[in-house]
């Protein structure tokens, strides 16, 4: 790969910049009792809490709680959402860079409050930083980081906040 597609050289530009801190309009993730256990099952958790509401209400739990990493499914509106991601197909912020080739620069997610089954979750995104560094294999690298805030309809609270980047070049 070393050569192959390397950005050489690569600037900020004034429009990708003032693409920072601009929030996209609120989108509706919904858990329902099926979502969480198809989510649970997915990953292999055998918890009775993401399977049993019984269960889940005898350990303290309104409804089955969402398992790890599971925030929610966007719904789906035709003309509106993404075909991809379900999500907005517009307002969402972007980066127009030109680079070809995208890596996951890891997700942390801090969680504070359990969302359940039944909840209905309210979604905004921002571009919160953008640093250009260089690589010796990759050339030019763009790091784009991302925060994404979930706040429960329900109670009016955050429940979680994920911070992400991604790298292109």
């Amino acid at each position: 790969m070393k050569g192959q597609n390397m950005a050489k050289e690569f600037e900020l530009t004034e429009e990708m910049q003032a693409q920072v801190d601009k929030e996209s309009p609120a989108w509706t993730f919904e858990l329902t009792t099926t979502s969480v256990r198809a989510f649970a099952r997915g990953v292999g958790y055998t918890d009775p809490v993401y399977f049993d509401v019984e269960a889940a209400k005898a350990a303290g739990y309104r409804s089955l709680p969402a398992p790890p990493t599971y925030l929610g499914t966007p719904v789906f509106i035709p003309g509106r959402s993404s075909d991809t991601f379900s999500g907005p197909s517009e307002g969402q912020p972007s980066i127009n860079h030109g680079l070809p080739n995208v890596l996951d620069g890891g997700t942390e997610t801090e969680y504070r409050e359990t969302l359940c089954a039944g909840d209905t979750v309210s979604v905004t995104t921002k571009i919160t930083s953008l640093e250009v560094k260089e690589s010796k294999s990759t050339g030019k690298m763009l790091i784009t980081t991302t925060e994404t805030v979930y706040k429960n309809q329900a109670t009016e609270n955050v429940a979680a906040v994920q911070r992400s980047q991604v790298i292109t070049f």
